[in-house]
């Protein structure tokens, strides 16, 4: 990236919408997430490629690891009348110009289009019901299709939000059919989120859907991996308990970490204390990470990921 691009605010490359001359209810906005090899003009061929189609950038957010091998990252929002109805060609040109040209990996997401999320769960409900309240309430922006859980006990909680609940009992017996039958409800959605789902879902599983099961696990990782971490929390005598909200790869909980927090705690605490604490922080991490996800503020790459939050 040159000097110039590296120094230019996004401010200076945005301008208003409300400046712009076409009416407002005739504008379609969409968010473009760009990942390539660091070097100069990536800014300037976009904007331009832009401009030319008529669009107007709203906001634009870049992070560059120059330092580590020359990775570069972009989030982008633009407003373009018409866009719904010429995507398939701005795609194409963007494709064939733009991206060929700087060996991009990017993805469009017309922003009127809500991101479809399933939600799988088994007999907490704090994660889960923190979820569906912030999604009745406008503060997460997507469409919750469906809660599958493995016990029957949340039937009545998530039926109270006009959400299907669908019970779907896991075995050591039955797990192969009883992940088909899973991946069978959620087909559709683009987005899994597992809400305290005690259940390891299987490498297979995983598989198809590479990077869109979002896992909140009760702890700051990579410490106390598996069961029961607020014990081996209490055990070690930490001073600080967490959550993590990651990416779900198959290996347990590895996966690329999109949000974490702590709270600071005292030797005083018996692991009931510390579980409730946790609690607060599991369901405060799983929203924002969900909610970065479903706006298109997350970039993954290796096993890292760059959030433009």
């Amino acid at each position: 990236m040159s000097d110039t691009e590296t120094t230019t605010s996004s401010n200076a490359l945005s301008h208003a919408v409300s400046n712009a001359s076409f009416p407002l209810d005739a504008i379609d906005t969409a968010t473009l997430l760009i990942k390539c090899r660091d070097q100069a003009g990536i800014v300037q061929a976009v904007s331009e490629f832009i401009h030319r189609y008529g669009g107007n950038i709203i906001s634009l957010d870049q992070y560059s690891t120059a330092h580590e091998g020359g990775q570069y990252f972009m989030r982008l929002e633009f407003a373009l009348v018409g866009l719904s109805e010429i995507v398939d060609n701005f795609e194409a040109s963007f494709a064939h110009t733009v991206a060929k040209r700087h060996n991009m990996n990017w993805r469009l997401h017309d922003n009127a289009i809500k991101t479809k999320v399933g939600i799988l769960v088994s007999k907490f409900d704090h994660a889960l019901l923190d979820l569906l309240w912030r999604h009745q309430r406008g503060l997460l922006d997507c469409q919750i299709t469906s809660i599958v859980s493995n016990h029957p006990d949340l039937r009545q909680a998530v039926e109270n939000f006009g959400i299907p609940f669908h019970h779907v009992p896991v075995t050591k017996d039955n797990k192969v059919e009883a992940e088909e039958q899973i991946h069978t409800l959620m087909a559709g959605n683009d987005l899994l989120v597992l809400a305290r789902y005690m259940q390891i879902l299987s490498s297979d599983f995983i598989e198809r859907w590479p990077m869109q099961v979002i896992n909140i696990h009760h702890s700051f990782l990579p410490a106390f991996v598996g069961a029961d971490p607020y014990r081996q929390a209490y055990e070690k005598g930490v001073k600080l308990i967490g959550a993590t909200a990651h990416y779900v790869t198959a290996e347990l909980d590895q996966g690329p970490i999109i949000e974490q927090d702590v709270h600071r705690v005292t030797h005083r605490q018996s692991v009931i204390e510390l579980r409730a604490i946790g609690r607060d922080i599991e369901r405060n991490v799983l929203a924002r990470a969900v909610n970065w996800h479903v706006q298109n503020r997350v970039i993954v790459t290796g096993n890292k990921t760059v959030v433009f939050n």
